[in-house]
């Protein structure tokens, strides 16, 4: 590890990897790149706790061409990634995401989360009550008013396999990773200058890029800025079910999909399982070092919804529970990347409320961008920057899970 590098970036895990991974990939950029991470296990990072799915259905164009990109990056991950002639496989699953609607109001907000939508290309459809019976025959919906069904470009994957590839091909590429924790920023003026680590080296930085997750408001207050991220616990259950209905799709080749109920409790095939969670009845920041599960969800919330929709879920069984951080954007649960107004060489890659996964490739990618042009080059992200957050004007995402 030197003592000066052109960019830190804090927090190696998928954010960060991606950012490291695009930087070193660009031929025209020729600096020096350090990732310090905490905890090198990733045992608590959000990317190794999520459900690791992608998406097109959003309600913001942006978000849609963000998911369509990370698509394509996943869909041709192993040749991207290759390293000595290793190739990472992410076994996507391509299961398409489900979206219920029972009232008039819901309804039409996948309508016109269709037109954001569709006018980005994305394969999404609305179905009545009938096409959804059609399609997937297990399911009880005498309730529905509309469906909206993604018939490619979403499904799920690897977690891990996302990170390790960009940490690894980073490294491959000149890029270094070092096992510590920032505890300090220093700042001169407008400009930020150095990071001080646990082990009290203190490294000098051109650029510091904020990817600490659900920690990112504490590493901006130690440059004396402040980002609106806290960490939202959800907890995952995974369950067995003594009549799966596997077998019961009728399309995209006998796949399930990934349902989100009317309730707002999600449920996708996991191999023989099914991976499955809600939303907290308390929705509250918790303490960053909290991920004590919450078994009580699964019957107070789950459960009765899910055997609500299907006679097949009415007999499960769970195998297994854990629990993750949402790194959540309280202003307007969209994430926020790029450059502090007034200290322009402090990066945010933020507030994913839950998508950073699917979203890594394009913030990595937006970032590289804004480091090595000093602008978007490709996706323009500049709707998703920082300035919002000094205005308090939201830049709103509805379609969260």
């Amino acid at each position: 590890m030197k003592s000066h590098y052109d960019v830190v970036i804090v927090g190696g895990a998928v954010i960060g990897a991606s950012v490291a991974y695009y930087l070193t990939a660009n031929p025209d950029f020729d600096g020096s790149v350090l990732i310090v991470e905490r905890d090198p296990s990733f045992s608590q990072a959000s990317t190794s706790l999520s459900a690791s799915s992608i998406r097109t259905q959003f309600s913001n164009p942006i978000n849609v061409r963000v998911s369509q990109y990370g698509y394509e990056v996943i869909r041709n991950f192993g040749e991207m990634m290759e390293v000595a002639g290793d190739r990472p496989d992410l076994g996507f699953q391509p299961g398409g995401y489900l979206f219920l609607a029972d009232t008039e109001a819901k309804a039409q907000i996948l309508r016109e989360n269709h037109v954001a939508q569709t006018s980005c290309g994305a394969d999404v459809v609305l179905w009545g009550r009938d096409a959804l019976a059609e399609a997937f025959p297990h399911l009880r919906v005498d309730d529905i008013v509309l469906a909206s069904y993604g018939r490619s470009g979403e499904g799920w994957f690897s977690n891990t396999g996302l990170m390790n590839g960009f940490r690894a091909k980073a490294r491959a590429q000149g890029a270094d990773y070092v096992t510590d924790e920032v505890v300090a920023i220093a700042r001169e003026g407008a400009r930020v200058v150095s990071v001080t680590l646990k082990s009290g080296v203190v490294v000098e930085a051109g650029t510091v890029v904020n990817a600490s997750g659900p920690r990112a408001a504490l590493t901006a207050r130690m440059a004396g800025l402040d980002v609106p991220v806290e960490p939202r616990k959800r907890t995952l259950f995974v369950f067995d079910c003594a009549r799966s209905p596997q077998g019961s799709a009728r399309v995209n080749e006998g796949r399930l999909p990934l349902m989100i109920d009317t309730t707002g409790v999600h449920c996708r095939p996991e191999g023989r399982y099914f991976l499955t969670g809600g939303v907290p009845k308390d929705d509250a920041a918790v303490d960053w070092d909290d991920f004590e599960p919450n078994h009580a969800e699964f019957e107070e919330i789950v459960w009765p919804a899910l055997a609500e929709r299907s006679e097949a879920f009415e007999a499960i069984k769970v195998v297994n529970q854990w629990a993750g951080h949402y790194a959540y954007n309280t202003l307007d649960h969209n994430f926020v990347v790029g450059r502090h107004p007034e200290v322009t060489n402090f990066i945010f890659a933020n507030g994913f409320s839950g998508h950073g996964l699917q979203q890594a490739p394009a913030t990595g990618r937006g970032v590289s961008e804004l480091i090595v042009y000093g602008g978007y080059r490709s996706l323009d992200l500049t709707e998703a920057g920082y300035e919002r957050v000094v205005e308090g004007r939201p830049f709103l995402e509805k379609a969260i899970i």
